[in-house]
Parts: C-alpha cells; sequence; structure tokens
C-alpha cells in the first residue's frame, strides 16, 4: 500500500517539487541522459515574446518550456513528414493509373 501511494503522490506532483530536494546532474551523468534519450544539444535563436509565450503555456501544462518546445517540434515534424509521404504515395498511385493502360486502350492497341 505504501508504494502506491508514494507513486501517486509522485503522479499529482507532491513529491519531487520542492527544490530543496533537488540537484543538479553532473555532467556524466547528463551526457549519459542525454545519450540513453537520444537528445542532442544545440543553439538556436527565438524572439523573446515567443520564448515568454512558451514559458506561460508550460506552467500552465506543469512542465518546462524545453520538454515544451521538444514536444511541438516533434509533432511538428512527424505531422510534416507524414503529409510529405503522403503526397509522395499520392503522386505515386497517380503515376502508376495514368500509366496502366486500361482494357479499352489496350484492344485498341491492336
Amino acid at each position: 500500500m505504501a508504494r502506491k501511494k508514494v507513486v501517486d503522490e509522485w503522479d499529482e506532483g507532491k513529491l519531487g517539487a520542492d527544490e530543496n530536494y533537488a540537484a543538479r546532474a553532473d555532467a556524466e551523468s547528463e551526457a549519459a541522459i542525454d545519450e540513453a534519450l537520444s537528445l542532442q544539444m544545440i543553439s538556436v535563436r527565438l524572439q523573446k515574446s515567443l520564448i515568454e509565450d512558451l514559458k506561460f503555456i508550460a506552467t500552465a501544462h506543469g512542465i518546462g518550456y524545453q520538454p515544451l518546445m521538444r514536444d511541438i517540434l516533434t509533432r511538428f515534424a512527424t505531422h510534416e513528414k507524414n503529409e510529405i509521404i503522403r503526397a509522395a504515395l499520392e503522386r505515386r498511385r497517380m503515376e502508376q493509373q495514368l500509366d496502366v493502360p486500361t482494357p479499352a486502350k489496350a484492344r485498341n492497341v491492336a
């Protein structure tokens, strides 16, 4: 029962939210986490107003703005990649329809 209580309190944000019990990971641990999660550090310049908006949205969702940005970029990239693939498959389907002779065309050729 005690384990379930701890899990529930963690999920509800009661645990892990107090800065007195938080510590920054050392460089080696951060590198191991980045490797395990396949993360790569980048540098990007954004408008200050955009960063403030992202921080506002992230706070409303109870997360940090950098994880929010990762989520936004992941969703956008996934959607765009799927749209590009869908369009390419549609073009291929249309091209195949144009290349395949219909039965009527095949009879007229002879």
